[in-house]
């Protein structure tokens, strides 16, 4: 039996676009009212109906509900995309953004129904991009719990989170797309690209906050499941290694254990299944250090199967010649505590079914450690 760990077809271009050329023409002058994270307006234009241009006119925007308490530079760099860092702070700087008729500093906090006089800006002309039809409509069934404040996705393996480098579009960017109706939507927390399941988006700054202040104060119960080489001990329940980033020149992070400077980092095992030459883990990440549980089971002389980054290639030679693809790492479930709810909340993502169909093919193991 032929599977793939990762839902995508294997010749999809998961960041695929299509592409349409657009001439720049000159925007009329309009005046937008701010409703979102600066990803969303209601326009009401004078003139011209076209709108796709390099300069803009003077914009004059109210600040909604969902962006108080957002500093007005990442507040303009968001709503001015493609305009650089330096030219956001210059337009603060001289005073040409003006906030209810007065100058504001780079760390203004909006308040709600403040009045932004943005001058002309000129943007670079974009090419309109949109992600793949396949991705659109993989992540349309992904959702696994939507209510007033929260949209949970069970994300695929293969997709990252948000768009970066070599990434044109990620989950964030293309649930926007495809929630419009959606006036706030934002990451909670992130995974890896190739790590699967329960992946947190709030639908308003209040809930963003609330559950980035639950996250650092430990009070989000995660639950993640590994399939890891070898057979792990069952005495062996907890994993306490600090841990440190090294990002070299080539950009690509890579985390080490370091007991002199490394940040702590603890982690709880229990094993759940047992195979011939794997074991199936449950994991609890008690700290949220980057690639933390990669890095703790790798030490632990245990990697994950398909991890690239930290695992054992010579050994996933084996899984590959089965089919499998990407890496064996899933976050399985969460549980918190809402303000608005009287029982904490928990939200459960199975497993991809490609992990069900290896488990099939691989041989029990004989013995119990």
């Amino acid at each position: 039996m032929n599977f793939r760990n990762s839902p995508y077809p294997h010749d999809t271009d998961y960041n695929g676009v299509s592409v349409e050329e657009t001439q720049p023409v000159r925007r009329p002058r309009q005046t937008r009212e701010y409703s979102a994270s600066g990803h969303d307006f209601h326009e009401s234009r004078q003139g011209d109906s076209e709108h796709s241009g390099s300069t803009s006119d003077v914009q004059t925007v109210y600040v909604k509900a969902s962006a108080v308490g957002q500093r007005i530079d990442n507040f303009l760099l968001t709503l001015l995309k493609g305009v650089p860092k330096s030219r956001i702070y210059r337009l603060l700087r001289k005073g040409e953004v003006r906030v209810n008729s007065r100058r504001a500093r780079p760390d203004y906090h909006l308040e709600l129904g403040d009045r932004l006089r943005i001058p002309p800006v000129r943007q670079p002309e974009q090419r309109r991009r949109e992600p793949s039809e396949y991705a659109q409509a993989l992540l349309a069934t992904c959702v696994i719990h939507e209510d007033d404040d929260l949209l949970v996705i069970n994300k695929p393996a293969g997709m990252a989170v948000h768009a970066g480098s070599g990434v044109m579009f990620g989950v964030i960017e293309i649930m926007r797309m495809l929630r419009p109706e959606i006036e706030y939507l934002e990451l909670v927390h992130r995974l890896d690209r190739e790590t699967s399941g329960c992946l947190l988006l709030a639908k308003s700054r209040e809930m963003l906050l609330f559950l980035h202040n639950a996250l650092k104060d430990g009070q989000i119960d995660k639950q993640y499941q590994a399939l890891v080489h070898g057979q792990w001990s069952s005495a062996v329940t907890k994993v306490s290694m600090p841990l440190i980033k090294n990002q070299p020149q080539s950009g690509e992070r890579f985390v080490h254990v370091n007991t002199e400077i490394g940040k702590p980092a603890l982690t709880y095992f229990k094993v759940l299944r047992r195979f011939a030459e794997t074991t199936l883990l449950e994991v609890r990440p008690q700290t949220g250090r980057t690639h933390q549980i990669r890095v703790h089971t790798s030490q632990s002389h245990h990697p994950i199967v398909g991890d690239e980054k930290y695992g054992n290639r010579e050994l996933d030679k084996t899984f590959r010649q089965m089919g499998a693809k990407g890496m064996f790492l899933h976050a399985a479930s969460l549980t918190f505590q809402l303000p608005n709810r009287t029982k904490p909340l928990t939200i459960t993502a199975p497993i991809p079914e490609s992990w069900n169909q290896l488990f099939d093919l691989l041989p029990v193991a004989l013995d119990a450690y």
